[in-house]
């Protein structure tokens, strides 16, 4: 099998539509879409549907992009190796970040990088877990630096601990619950709360911990991925949302967001770096995950 076929077979996926995967490949769409046939001719399969708005992937398809996709990250990490070997450390990594990882534990990490090590060229898509261990699976990235489980459910993933941190009521500067000695779970019952979606690990523990103490869980006002909005509706209402306290650490220093200490709340989570068991790592990765781990350390 062609390989650069494959190239550009996956930039076609990617883009779904032939025309703007040709442009950033800067190459023809005739070019483009004769490569992509001679592919399925090869494979006597069809890999694409073409259609009015573009193209989408068949059941073949499909499986050749999460193959290729492994095959693209390890192609990247040899060429990374063998920069090293001539002694040009200019390798390209590809990662996923979860939010409360993109707020502080990361940027730390890539001063300390860019410090050591300016030509390496990085990549990081955003993120929550259930886009990103897909992505280190099929290899779309070299890893993850998200929440890890404790115990591996997946054959295909390795997990390592980094570190450990607390979830936590969030409010805005000046709210009323402040006037209060003791934060318990009747009190925060009176206020609306916009809150990750049901299947997010801090969701789970809010339901959790108003149902330990006898509650029905308050209804969410909004539903929300975006750490964004959580933190910019708190700010500017009484509302109250439940995160990972690292995620406010800006805002709380700059007097716009308190953390509040709730009665009874022991909720925690494990926070790691998420690889494919089988991948190889390039040399320009392995300097990332040890500039990870010491920031990891070292701050957190």
């Amino acid at each position: 099998m062609d390989y650069r076929k494959v190239q550009l077979f996956l930039a076609a996926a990617r883009h779904g539509n032939l025309t703007e995967a040709a442009s950033s490949l800067e190459i023809s769409q005739p070019a483009l879409s004769k490569s992509i046939k001679a592919l399925e001719k090869s494979l006597g399969v069809r890999l694409l549907e073409r259609g009015r708005f573009g193209v989408s992937l068949t059941p073949y398809g499909q499986s050749l992009m999460q193959h290729g996709q492994v095959i693209e990250a390890e192609m990247r990490n040899a060429q990374g190796a063998i920069q090293a070997l001539r002694g040009a450390l200019r390798g390209h990594v590809v990662i996923g970040c979860g939010p409360t990882e993109a707020n502080r534990l990361l940027p730390v990490a890539l001063k300390e990088l860019r410090q050591s090590s300016p030509e390496i060229k990085l990549t990081v898509l955003y993120g929550l877990n259930e886009a990103l261990m897909p992505w280190v699976k099929q290899g779309e990235v070299d890893f993850a630096l998200s929440s890890v489980p404790s115990r591996s459910a997946d054959a295909d993933l390795m997990h390592e601990h980094l570190l450990t941190e607390t979830a936590t009521v969030v409010a805005r500067a000046g709210h009323p619950l402040l006037r209060h000695k003791l934060i318990t779970p009747q009190l925060l019952m009176q206020y609306p709360w916009i809150l990750p979606r049901q299947r997010e690990l801090e969701r789970l523990a809010f339901d959790d911990y108003f149902l330990s103490h006898g509650l029905e869980p308050p209804t969410a006002q909004v539903e929300t991925t975006s750490t964004v909005l959580m933190k910019s509706l708190v700010m500017q209402s009484d509302v109250l949302t439940f995160i990972p306290k690292e995620l406010i650490y800006w805002e709380a220093r700059a007097g716009q967001l308190v953390s509040l200490q709730a009665v009874g709340n022991q909720w925690a989570r494990r926070v790691g770096i998420t690889r494919r068991r089988k991948g190889s790592m390039s040399p320009a990765g392995k300097l990332l995950l040890q500039s990870i781990k010491a920031a990891a350390l070292t701050h957190f």
